[in-house]
């Protein structure tokens, strides 16, 4: 059964006539759609990340690595200094979806080969199937997988390892000591293959593709283009003087080969060949950034930001931020992610972004959790709706169409005011809403309000025309007019009655009336003639009145189609000769 319309009380229709409003294509990513609609609080498709998660069980993360293969989450984890009673130091292995600990691999070899608990500084590359390879401090290359009693391992010779990256090879590894030092290292043996010196730096990385190595020099303000097949410096390239020298992160987009260097409280991009491509800013300006992450599908970059931590520094507030960018122009492709507490004072954040680009995960050291956000896009509008009009009476079908991540909900909405003010539809929560029209539903404007996590969209808005309905039964004959030709007309079915003359005789006075009449009930669906009931039941042929009545009778019987009928019967509308309104008067 149709609902009664929410807002009119109950009332009867008789029409099956169905009114669709029908809403047509968007055009995607506009924040308003070709199809109508407008976003609410954030434009029509917004992506934005929204936390849905936070895991605490892998102590304080230095690092993420999100397994290609496997899908297991590694965190290379450190000591919380708050849990003494605990040491969370080493490999933790976790699933994504709850922080769930696989397994733990704590120990790892020291200097002289003896095991010892040690923390992971740093993932530098997932072995195939499962497992990684990791830094442990001071030296250590290690490599563990998932149930592991013990990592393997063994200590690079030379200084502290500050950064590494995967190498030229499967067995080895590049990593940087010291503050000038470029090295490949045997991953089993950590015997050093190869070594270059720089005037300085500590932070750098591999384009594998491209066979090259981008060693950022912080303070000399260069970064340094190295050939890995002759392990030379090709070119340098100036970075901008700015800030106190910090350097965050150097990263390369394996799709490009743009390098990304976390410099300060910006980020500095330069294509493959060393140009400059421009920067990139978030936290509002005073936060940091400190690790970034790169998804080839999405073509976008993931960039965590983490604040000072020093309430005494101008835009401190203790939060930080994600930012996603496009590779390609280095714009915005999702709002910021507010990171609350996050900041630097207990190690850097690290990344690992979901192959895709729809889940991102990001440590916090100091509060020794990792953070998992998932992508949401707002409401986008994909039909909207075309004006209609309808009979009272009528059913009236409402249909909205949205995209968005999660997938939205709906509800309807009604205006009475032209759209000044609007107001729900109690219980029309579905795709399409249905109910009977009525009169006072004339005008009223319709809608459909899409919501999900990310925003809220609503179509454009559709006005509902209702005309009175249509009662009759008859032909389509008009009611004939007083005057005319001195000949009766003769109706035929659905023709227009014809007029009588002006002849002081019954018959065109009758004629008149009956080809009202006969046009008015054969033809089906006319207006009602006026000037008497008759009309409407006489069958054709048009009817002959004679009588011997003197003028003016008061009780004459005509001669009708064979029947006889009383004068006060057929009494309509004209004088003598005219033709009624559907009916007959006797002249006077």
């Amino acid at each position: 059964m149709t609902p009664r319309h929410p807002l009119t009380p109950g009332r009867a229709g008789t029409a099956s006539a169905v009114l669709a409003l029908v809403l047509a294509s968007a055009a995607a990513g506009s924040p308003v759609s070709a199809a109508g609609g407008e976003g609410g609080d954030v434009p029509q498709g917004t992506v934005v990340y929204r936390t849905t998660a936070q895991l605490t069980t892998a102590g304080r993360v230095r690092d993420l690595l999100l397994h290609p293969d496997s899908k297991k989450l590694y965190a290379g984890s450190d000591d919380l200094p708050e849990t003494t009673e605990t040491d969370e130091s080493g490999l933790r292995v976790l699933e994504p979806a709850d922080g769930k600990v696989r397994s733990t691999v704590s120990q790892a070899p020291g200097p002289t080969g003896a095991l010892g608990r040690r923390a992971v500084r740093q993932l530098v590359a997932p072995l195939p199937g499962d497992g990684a390879v990791f830094v442990y401090p001071l030296r250590g290359i290690g490599t563990a997988k998932d149930g592991d009693a013990a990592a393997a391992g063994a200590w690079v010779p030379g200084g502290p390892v500050t950064d590494a990256a995967p190498g030229p090879t499967p067995s080895t590894v590049l990593v940087a000591q010291g503050s000038s030092v470029l090295s490949e290292v045997d991953i089993a043996t950590a015997t050093v293959r190869r070594s270059l010196t720089l005037e300085g730096g500590e932070r750098f990385a591999y384009d594998r593709t491209r066979g090259t190595v981008w060693f950022t020099d912080l303070g000399n303000r260069r970064l340094h283009r190295v050939d890995v097949t002759t392990f030379q410096v090709t070119s340098s390239v100036e970075l901008p003087p700015v800030g106190d020298g910090f350097a965050g992160f150097t990263e390369v987009d394996p799709e490009t080969g743009a390098v990304w260097v976390g410099l300060d409280t910006l980020v500095v991009v330069h294509d493959a060949s060393g140009k400059r491509l421009g920067t990139v800013k978030g936290g509002g300006g005073a936060d940091m950034p400190r690790a970034a992450g790169f998804d080839a599908g999405t073509h976008e970059a993931f960039v965590v930001w983490q604040d000072t931590g020093d309430t005494s520094q101008p835009g401190s507030d203790g939060d930080g931020s994600l930012t996603v960018h496009h590779t390609r122009d280095l714009t915005q492709a999702a709002e910021p992610a507010v990171l609350p507490g996050n900041h630097a004072q207990s190690g850097s954040a690290a990344v690992a972004v979901q192959p895709g680009g729809a889940t991102v995960f990001v440590s916090d050291p100091a509060a020794g959790r990792i953070t998992r956000l998932e992508r949401a896009t707002s409401p986008r509008i994909v039909r909207g709706p075309e004006d209609r009009t309808v009979t009272a009476g009528a059913e009236v079908i409402l249909t909205a169409q949205a995209q968005g991540t999660p997938p939205p909900t709906v509800a309807w909405q009604v205006s009475t005011d032209e759209g000044r003010t609007w107001q729900a539809v109690p219980g029309a929560t579905s795709a399409t809403y249905t109910f009977r029209a009525a009169a006072a539903d004339n005008g009223r404007r319709y809608r459909a309000e899409f919501g999900n996590g990310a925003g809220v969209s609503r179509t454009g808005p559709a006005t509902l025309t209702v005309t009175a309905a249509d009662t009759t039964t008859g032909g389509t004959g008009t009611t004939p007019t007083p005057g005319g030709t001195a000949s009766p007309t003769r109706g035929t079915a659905g023709d227009t009655g014809g007029s009588g003359g002006s002849a002081d005789t019954a018959g065109a006075s009758a004629g008149g009336s009956a080809g009202g009449a006969s046009g008015a009930t054969v033809g089906g669906t006319g207006t009602i003639p006026t000037g008497g009931a008759l009309a409407s039941t006489l069958p054709w042929p048009p009817w002959r009145a004679a009588h011997s009545c003197s003028p003016r009778p008061a009780g004459c019987w005509y001669a009708v189609a064979g029947r006889a009928a009383p004068a006060d019967v057929l009494r309509g509308n004209g004088e003598t000769g005219n033709g009624g309104n559907g009916g007959a008067r006797p002249g006077r």
